[in-house]
């Protein structure tokens, strides 16, 4: 199968990224952030998580972070609601995008939101319901898609069974997430494979760690499988909780770094991304975690 001629990349640095920060990011911080993020031309930026704060504090300034942004035409701002309280907020805030998440582990499922995959699902209808009254786009992400730290290797066939559940829900796309990083090439292509037997490529999207240094392999592995959207996060911001000292979520820099050596269309300026990537790493305190957003911001100051 050729490869796309254009890949959506969703950047989740906002939420994702900054919520392992055991320090709390200052709101101003996080809003120039996601502004800085549109500026570049990231055609989708998981903005914040309308959850509640006793359980994500860094999540608390939620509704002031999505008010405080400014739009760009075309760019999505999805939030996570993982409840009808969640969404109701997410409303009053001003969302225009929503998603929820599942796991393919019934043990991940149990340890991380205290209920069964299924009652999991259950708990998501009234969202989708609301949702689609006021025509509000849900996302979908499935956990644990590869491996899961307390069941270790998941059946392929589990995680299409979730993803296609989260689909006819309602979800117009479903994020496939490699929460521990262990996927090989191999592994995610018999991970595809399944789901692309229950839901068309366009339909899916990869979530792919980089504890074992394999997202950027994995990829290209998805792309020649004929998925062309992929979660990723400016800077590599994000830890892995479940394997100490171990990087989390894939660099957006590295991504876009690979699609566009691949002559893969994205609508994203790389010199911008890696001069975000550069200022939040400072603004935070932390290493850059992109290997090509450092490489390029050396070369920019020779």
């Amino acid at each position: 199968m050729p490869l796309p001629c254009q890949v959506k990349i969703v950047e989740v640095g906002p939420r994702d990224g900054l919520q392992n920060e055991k320090q709390v990011v200052p709101t101003a911080v996080k809003i120039e952030l996601i502004d800085r993020l549109s500026a570049a031309g990231l055609p989708g930026i998981e903005a914040t998580s309308f959850v509640s704060p006793k359980w994500v504090p860094q999540m608390a300034d939620n509704s002031a972070v999505l008010q405080g942004i400014r739009r760009r035409p075309g760019t999505a701002y999805p939030v996570l609601t993982p409840n009808l309280q969640g969404f109701d907020s997410a409303m009053q805030a001003g969302a225009t995008e929503v998603a929820i998440f599942a796991a393919a582990s019934e043990s991940f499922s149990r340890k991380n939101i205290n209920c069964s995959i299924a009652e999991s699902l259950k708990r998501f209808e009234p969202v989708i319901s609301a949702a689609s009254a006021l025509e509000i786009p849900v996302r979908g992400y499935v956990s644990c898609v590869v491996g899961c730290p307390y069941e270790g290797e998941i059946d392929p066939a589990a995680a299409a069974t979730v993803a296609r559940t989260l689909a006819d829900m309602g979800c117009y796309e479903v994020s496939l997430g490699d929460t521990i990083g262990v996927g090989t090439p191999a592994s995610i292509r018999r991970l595809l494979e399944a789901c692309l037997r229950q839901l068309p490529a366009k339909r899916l999207a990869g979530h792919y760690h980089d504890t074992y240094g394999m997202a950027i392999a994995n990829i290209y592995a998805s792309l020649e499988l004929g998925i062309a959207t992929f979660d990723a996060s400016v800077a590599g911001l994000g830890g892995c909780p479940y394997a100490r000292g171990a990087s989390g979520n894939v660099a957006s820099e590295d991504v876009v770094y690979l699609l566009h050596g691949l002559g893969i269309e994205t609508g994203i300026d790389l010199a911008k991304l890696a001069a975000i990537g550069d200022w939040i790493s400072s603004a935070i305190n932390r290493p850059n975690g992109a290997k090509a957003g450092r490489a390029l911001c050396a070369k920019a100051t020779e």
